[in-house]
């Protein structure tokens, strides 16, 4: 398949579209720089944000996302968020 933009999506086993360009915010510190790219994304067509809890930088994804909901009027299902789990995370 040849991607055109980036709203285009593959379909996964269970149904559920995800896109395949995403924003990702490996070492992005939390703060408004971290916020306003989250937002600048979503507003230029994004609809994927790949973060992970070792980043340490969920708390300003999740409010970058929040933001950019309100002001570009779009829903939460229409974004594909990931959230990445370390090893020793897993508890085994």
């Amino acid at each position: 398949m040849m991607v055109k933009n980036l709203q285009d999506t593959t379909t996964l086993h269970n149904g559920v579209k995800m896109p395949w360009f995403g924003l990702g915010v490996f070492k992005v510190e939390e703060g408004p720089e971290l916020v306003n790219a989250v937002k600048t994304a979503i507003k230029h067509g994004y609809r994927s944000v790949d973060t992970a809890a070792i980043y340490e930088n969920e708390e300003g994804v999740g409010t970058g996302i929040q933001e950019a909901l309100k002001e570009a009027g779009i829903s939460r299902e229409e974004l594909f968020v990931t959230s990445k789990v370390w090893n020793s995370d897993l508890g085994y």
